[in-house]
């Protein structure tokens, strides 16, 4: 699915389900005292991330995680990881012509009672307000803040609020995140799409 999000060039690999790949000795130090779900998802991250390097004719390498837990690339290569209940994907593409990516995946279904508040900017929850039926505007919100984090914090190296990036999606599957404070970018675009039961969003930021 996040394919139809991606345009050419940007490497991917996805999966509905658990897979299973040999770790890199930092790898397995990375996650040596994971619970047995959190080590699943790893493991068929990393499974991901393999593929997606492949498809860019690179060798499997070490994906660690590094400053607040972003995964670390090889030199010369960008990428994003995500997961979520049924559902891991991994993006990579090749720098300079692009500067970073952001995915996320988030199941297609309503916040948790009170979190809007926490994730939102006045001027967000009055268009979701007036966004059209169908969609849970409120979740696909979420997921492209998230994916503005992670296409954000490659570049600033630092960390990005809900509140310090203001967001707009239209139901033709884009959207556009304004940043509210000092930095490498002022802006991001991206795509979002539903289905089988989930929000996936998708940036990449390429240089001008």
């Amino acid at each position: 699915m996040i394919e139809r999000l991606l345009p050419p060039g940007i490497a991917w690999a996805e999966t509905f389900g658990d897979e299973d790949c040999a770790l890199f000795p930092a790898e397995e130090a990375a996650i040596a005292r994971a619970v047995d779900k959190r080590r699943r998802e790893f493991v068929t991250a990393r499974w991901c991330a393999r593929r997606a390097l492949a498809t860019l004719g690179l060798p499997p390498s070490p994906i660690v995680p590094g400053e607040r837990g972003a995964p670390g690339w090889p030199p010369g290569v960008v990428g994003a990881i995500t997961h979520c209940p049924g559902y891991r994907a991994a993006v990579a593409a090749r720098t300079p012509a692009v500067r970073s990516v952001g995915v996320d995946a988030e199941l297609h279904e309503p916040l948790p009672d009170g979190v809007l508040d926490l994730v939102s900017v006045p001027e967000e929850r009055a268009w979701l307000a007036a966004a059209p039926a169908g969609t849970h505007w409120d979740r696909l919100l979420f997921s492209a803040k998230e994916s503005v984090y992670k296409a954000w914090f490659p570049l600033a190296r630092r960390w990005l609020g809900f509140e310090e990036a203001r967001l707009t999606a239209l139901p033709d599957g884009t959207f556009h995140a304004d940043l509210l404070v000092d930095g490498p970018v002022t802006a991001f675009s991206g795509r979002w799409l539903t289905a089988d039961g989930l929000i996936l969003t998708a940036i990449v930021h390429t240089r001008a």
